[in-house]
């Protein structure tokens, strides 16, 4: 994509900036900025967000943001008085002001003569657009000449077929297609054209010894570009347990992974020409953001999605996530009726289809607005049932047990959600959840610290920095109960001890004494 304002123009499949068609030097994070803010121009970017996407979260000062800002307008002739493409809203954020137009790379119109020359019409190919993500599974290839890695590097990826197939948002190859190709004679790119896939997983067995290596890759077969890879090893005598660490690890790394890749191709569509698939997807980038802002964003790309398709059950799901955090962060001034929203969007997505892991997680999560934590369970077990290995339905069942005071369980069940994702966008939830299994068995020092961690992981929200707050006062550490306090008290002033009961319905009254005096003695 590129972007044109001005005498410039921004190309994302370069990185370049460009002045009157000449290249102009910026560094990366300068480009990144850049690119962040025209992309989003239609709205303020905060710097909250800033860090997120240009530093993954980490802490930064002020001064590097200011510092990269600083650069960006350098590199566009702009300052910081007349401010002509990128002005400051003090204490709030950024926002790119200049008008912008997007347009197609020369490299995303060569794929497009080219996808054209292998025979694929427009309308096939708006067709593809519109569709599940698609997989093929090739055989792998035995390294070393063993006939044990040969019969492995036939039935791993059989195995795997089967498995994703269970998956209803992924739309896999069957195996009769996919092991006519093997990776060592043809290019990703042709087994994208022969199959009509996006994605292709193929992997290499090598037996040494009597240790185990398998090498797993994910490419987009469109450019050939590695979208994720994972080594796994062992002894032979344990290849039934690499293999179950195999299934599990890509099972759950395609749940992430694709619909990552899905967004970031989707961020370089021309706005007004989202699909449904790609409007679903940008919509989660901003779903899994916790703030007002991002939310809204959200809800209009999710609408956008069910317009586009009104059978596309995922689409009525992540409307249903949407109304279930305005109702759980208070950012709707109708609760009772995003509560309302967030179970009938979720409805809709089940009498769609019934077996989508993520329709079962929001509808399961949509009973917790009203405290039916019992029923809740038993929408979150049948997402865990149809995919074993989804990892946010494995922590939102943990959430749920330690809610009705089944701690172990709950532990049991959050250690491995992080274990399957430990990069999850709930990943600080995960670690709250632990916090609280720990604070149901009264071993306070282990809440803390569990708590604390939570509390500093990127896209906590200030829900949050209440529970370090109470963490830490059980615990009696007043010092780090008053700096989550103040926290939590300078993110969203306005919260109280029903928000936080609210959010979190504790059915263990020991727990809930505890947790309300610490609450009452910080002053919320």
């Amino acid at each position: 994509m590129i972007y044109r304002f001005g005498p410039f123009e921004l190309d994302l499949a370069t990185a370049e900036l460009r002045a009157d068609g000449a290249a102009r030097h910026v560094e990366p994070q300068v480009f990144a900025l850049l690119a962040l803010l025209v992309e989003n121009r239609d709205r303020l970017v905060s710097r909250d967000e800033i860090i997120e996407r240009i530093w993954d979260g980490r802490v930064v000062s002020d001064a590097a943001v200011a510092s990269r800002v600083k650069s960006a307008r350098q590199a566009l002739g702009d300052d910081g008085q007349s401010q002509r493409f990128i002005r400051t809203l003090h204490g709030q954020g950024f926002r790119f002001v200049a008008e912008a137009k997007a347009a197609r790379s020369p490299a995303a119109c060569r794929d497009a003569e080219r996808t054209e020359a292998m025979g694929l019409s427009a309308a096939a190919q708006q067709y593809e657009s519109l569709q599940r993500p698609s997989l093929a599974v090739l055989p792998f290839r035995s390294v070393g000449g063993d006939s044990r890695g040969t019969v492995l590097a036939t039935a791993l990826p059989d195995e795997l077929i089967a498995e994703l197939s269970r998956l209803r948002w992924l739309f896999v190859t069957a195996r009769g297609s996919s092991f006519r190709l093997r990776a060592t004679d043809i290019d990703v790119t042709d087994v994208g054209r022969l199959l009509r896939v996006r994605y292709c997983l193929c992997g290499t067995v090598e037996v040494a010894d009597r240790h185990l290596h398998v090498m797993v890759e994910l490419a987009d077969t469109h450019d050939g570009g590695i979208v994720w890879a994972e080594r796994f090893a062992g002894r032979v005598d344990d290849v039934h347990s690499v293999r179950e660490d195999i299934r599990s690890k890509v099972l759950t790394a395609l749940e992430v992974q694709i619909p990552l890749h899905e967004a970031e191709r989707a961020r370089h569509s021309v706005p007004d020409d989202l699909d449904a698939w790609s409007a679903y997807h940008l919509g989660l980038q901003h779903l899994y953001r916790f703030n007002r802002a991002d939310n809204a964003a959200a809800a209009g790309l999710f609408e956008r999605a069910v317009a586009l398709d009104g059978s596309f059950a995922r689409a009525h799901a992540g409307l249903s996530f949407v109304h279930f955090q305005a109702a759980f962060m208070h950012y709707a001034d109708d609760l009772p009726g995003a509560t309302a929203s967030a179970r009938r969007c979720a409805e809709r997505g089940v009498e769609l289809d019934p077996l989508d892991p993520f329709v079962n997680f929001t509808m399961g999560r949509s009973l917790w607005l009203v405290g039916d934590l019992e029923t809740s369970l038993g929408w979150l077990e049948r997402a865990t049932t149809v995919s074993p290995n989804y990892a946010q339905g494995i922590y939102a069942r943990a959430w749920t047990e330690v809610h009705l005071s089944r701690s172990l369980e709950a532990r049991r069940h959050v250690d491995l959600s992080m274990r399957l994702s430990p990069i999850d966008q709930l990943h600080y939830a995960m670690l709250a959840t632990r916090s609280f299994t720990h604070m149901d068995q009264g071993e306070d020092a282990e809440a803390a610290a569990w708590a604390e961690r939570a509390a500093r992981s990127p896209g906590a929200h200030p829900l949050i920095s209440m529970i370090a707050a109470a963490a830490h006062s059980i615990n009696g550490d007043a010092a780090r109960a008053a700096h989550w306090r103040a926290n939590a008290r300078e993110r969203r002033p306005t919260l109280s001890m029903q928000d936080f009961f609210r959010a979190f319905p504790m059915r263990s009254e020991l727990m809930r004494v505890r947790v309300m005096r610490a609450l009452t003695e910080l002053g919320f």
